[in-house]
């Protein structure tokens, strides 16, 4: 397949980098070399490639390249969805779904602006994957047309919220304005109507979790200057009936980067404030511009993002966050008031990385079912290094995985039994499966 083709490409550039990253505390213990030279794990563990770039689907389709974030949902009787972004824009055609031309009838919010009128690529795929035969019984194009589909969330009712990384205006070889959020059902045989959640604003999203007592999405935005989200709905578990969102603030502390100043210290919970935005459709990058004017705190990209269903509380990366620019994760602990009157939640640094071998760039994030963190670095330099890094719950990190090509990890997920994790490399689009002693985890 194409794919696996450009694995082996890169594979043999890539699969001699120096080992540059290193453990606080044990995790689950050394990495071992990988036969096959894509990923390196530890001891006990192993994967199985269950999808690459260029593999024919049930459709007719192909998988795209470019896969980011990703949700595990539960179809019941040992069956899961998967649904996985991939981060293409209007220009990257021949990475996307299609083998020959479309016709007008062909389900997609966005077209090109040229004479082809294509879809433009980006969007999601769904693979059903059975737990009990260990394999992709189905797979298949979910959602097109949208750009730079970067990560995103489940929610509580079963649905992947696919989140567009995105300023894209009319006129800028598209035809529709981007920087919105898409629902996608894991229960949905082929594609979805896409239809914009606009309510829940128009910027550079990439992450959204659910608190599924309230109902209360939160979300990240992916630029140097972002703000930290939330979208009151009016109903419950309906985002497209509407709400209020708005941005958070923490009074004294206007910048959370720490760049020029340290404005917060690790371990100091911070009482939130909420400031509502109004027209939130408006363009990508007004909404942040103005939310700032208005008294919200700065984040330095804010991106991965996932709920801790038995803390009751959720985390979240700031990529290029800290002092040295090396990445942050907050820690955000809704009230019990959350989203009506009296005191909001808290807000905390849980982590700002002073080393690059012990924590670098983190992006994407799940809650494993240890209650550890496993976070998808990503680094982009002339040697690209990433891993996938665990943390425990008191801010320690380890090793538990290396890529031995030139891309990044992307949208880590677990099975609801936890025997499995799910993750993607990048570029070319790879997923894995992966199994292995999960409760052995030790010296932490």
């Amino acid at each position: 397949m194409l794919g696996a083709a450009f694995v082996g490409l890169a594979t043999r550039a890539y699969a001699n980098l120096p080992f540059t990253g290193k453990n606080e505390v044990a995790g689950y213990g050394d990495l071992l070399s990988d036969p096959g030279r894509l990923l390196d794990l530890p001891e006990g563990f192993s994967y199985k490639v269950i999808s690459r770039m260029g593999n024919l689907m049930d459709d007719g389709m192909v998988v795209p390249n470019a896969a980011d974030g990703m949700g595990c949902i539960d179809l019941g009787e040992g069956k899961l969805a998967l649904i996985r972004n991939h981060e293409l824009d209007h220009r990257q055609l021949r990475e996307g779904p299609f083998r020959s031309k479309v016709g007008a009838d062909f389900k997609a919010y966005d077209r090109l602006s040229d004479k082809s009128k294509m879809p433009i690529p980006g969007g999601t795929t769904t693979l059903v994957y059975d737990m009990n035969e260990g394999k992709v019984i189905e797979e298949y194009l979910s959602l097109v047309g949208t750009v730079r589909n970067c990560s995103g969330g489940v929610t509580p009712w079963g649905s992947w919220l696919s989140c567009e990384e995105s300023a894209h205006e009319i006129g800028d070889g598209v035809d529709k304005n981007h920087g919105y959020i898409f629902e996608v059902p894991a229960n949905h045989k082929g594609l979805v109507d896409p239809v914009p959640l606009k309510a829940m604003g128009c910027f550079v999203h990439e992450a959204v979790c659910i608190d599924p007592r309230t109902g209360i999405a939160y979300m990240t935005e992916d630029r140097g200057d972002s703000l930290f989200y939330r979208f009151i709905p009016k109903v419950k578990g309906k985002l497209a009936e509407g709400g209020t969102l708005q941005a958070l603030a923490l009074g004294d502390i206007s910048d959370t980067r720490n760049w020029d100043s340290q404005q917060i210290d690790r371990g100091t919970a911070h009482r939130a404030k909420w400031i509502t935005l109004d027209n939130p459709e408006r363009s990508a990058g007004e909404l942040r511009e103005r939310g700032a004017k208005l008294g919200a705190t700065l984040f330095a990209r804010g991106e991965g993002i996932f709920w801790d269903e038995k803390e009751q509380q959720l985390f979240f990366t700031a990529t290029s966050g800290g002092a040295k620019k090396f990445g942050q994760i907050f820690r955000y602990k809704p009230s019990r008031k959350e989203g009506g009157k009296g005191k909001q939640g808290k807000l905390e640094l849980f982590l700002e990385s002073q080393d690059p071998a012990i924590y670098n760039l983190g992006d994407n994030i799940c809650v494993m079912p240890n209650g550890h963190l496993m976070v998808s670095e990503d680094q982009y330099t002339d040697i690209t290094n990433n891993h996938l890094r665990g943390v425990t719950p008191d801010g320690k990190t380890y090793i538990f995985g290396r890529t031995r090509i030139q891309t990044e990890f992307a949208g880590a997920c677990f099975s609801p039994d936890g025997s499995t994790m799910f993750v993607n490399l990048y570029s070319p689009s790879t997923t894995f499966a992966i199994t292995g002693p999960w409760d052995k985890v030790v010296g932490v």
